[in-house]
């Protein structure tokens, strides 16, 4: 198995708990310091491998150097309302890590999955909106919190239309997403000062611990679920408590945007889908 982002929060518990089940987990990180730190920390078979989801030629590279069959793909890092910046490659940050980082891996990889590919998406997506005509917020002025949203509801969309091109192709490989709820996690760590401060008073009082909050991962990643589930916390707003079926605003469900995204996604990153569709 495989987890992006795993050196920390619900990546890494992730990990932990999927490698204490007898799984073999591969932990992607930017940072193989804090990686090897992280993964010091856990049992089980795990080696910590580096990749930089916010640059394409590490994504090729890491693509290129793999060789062995991936049961599960757990698309689980990201970046959360942060500053203004740009990707290696050009993009507004959260766009480019969160959704084209993870397009490209998992299509790069996707020769190698076995059993299915599950992304981390996130409640936000219902306030998102997909700038086609300006993903990367190359005018006016940059909104932190709606680039997050867009980056959230793309990584709702790639499921979507994943899951149609996959079954198009006959392959039983199914894509899957989940939501942590409000967890509390290192990845509230880094939106400005004035919202870190909000956000520590919020975790505080508001957000359950980044295991509960990773079990909607490893519930998406080891149950019998149909292709294109999204699994959610069963708590008031979806915000805390156990895993169970959720559902998706009508923005995430529009087959057509899913499918304009794609289009739009393999223009910027210059990956395509690796599998033939079937013959009829």
């Amino acid at each position: 198995m495989l987890v992006t982002g795993a050196n920390s929060g619900l990546g890494l518990v992730t990990s932990r708990e999927l490698a204490r089940a007898g799984a073999r987990v591969v932990m992607a990180v930017r940072d193989t310091g804090k990686g090897a730190a992280a993964a010091a920390t856990i049992t089980g078979n795990h080696q910590v491998r580096r990749l930089d989801l916010a640059d394409l030629g590490s994504i090729r590279s890491f693509a290129a150097d793999w060789t062995d069959p991936i049961d599960v793909l757990i698309n689980n890092a990201g970046v959360m309302a942060i500053p203004k910046s740009r990707t290696v490659d050009g993009f507004e940050t959260q766009f480019g890590t969160n959704h084209l980082g993870h397009f490209a891996l998992t299509n790069l990889l996707l020769p190698h999955v076995t059993d299915r590919v599950v992304t981390v998406a996130s409640g936000a997506h219902r306030g998102g909106k997909i700038r086609f005509d300006d993903p990367n917020w190359t005018t006016g002025r940059y909104d932190s919190w709606a680039a997050y949203s867009q980056s959230k509801l793309a990584n709702l969309l790639f499921v979507l239309e994943l899951q149609r091109r996959l079954t198009a192709a006959g392959s039983p490989v199914r894509s899957l997403s989940a939501h942590p709820g409000y967890s509390a996690t290192n990845l509230q760590s880094h939106s400005g000062r004035v919202m870190n401060a909000a956000m520590k008073v919020g975790n505080a009082v508001l957000a359950q611990s980044d295991e509960q909050g990773a079990l909607n991962t490893l519930y998406a990643a080891s149950q019998d679920l149909p292709g294109a589930s999204y699994v959610g916390p069963d708590g008031r707003f979806e915000m805390r408590g156990h895993p169970t079926l959720v559902g998706r605003t009508t923005a995430a469900s529009d087959v057509q945007a899913a499918q304009r995204l794609w289009t739009l996604s393999e223009e910027l990153t210059g990956v395509h889908f690796a599998l033939a569709a079937r013959s009829v």
